[in-house]
């Protein structure tokens, strides 16, 4: 069975395969949130991304902000 790590990785790769397909910056993704009404710093942006330390309300949040309707898990 793949360890915690293992899926926080998968999440972190999910999401930024999700922004690179949209063509999504950290600075737009920020912006998006803003939007949305979550309120994040740019830098603690890529830090969450580059740990892969982040809920699955952030994921969502993202997700959300940038437009998508659905997840592409392979």
């Amino acid at each position: 069975m793949p360890d915690r790590t293992d899926y926080e990785a998968f999440a972190a790769n999910l999401l930024k395969a999700e922004l690179k397909r949209r063509g999504v910056t950290y600075a737009q993704l920020v912006d998006k949130l803003a939007e949305i009404g979550v309120f994040e710093k740019e830098v603690n942006v890529r830090n969450k991304l580059s740990r892969g330390k982040f809920t699955a309300a952030f994921l969502l949040q993202c997700l959300r902000a940038i437009g998508a309707e659905t997840l592409r898990l392979d």
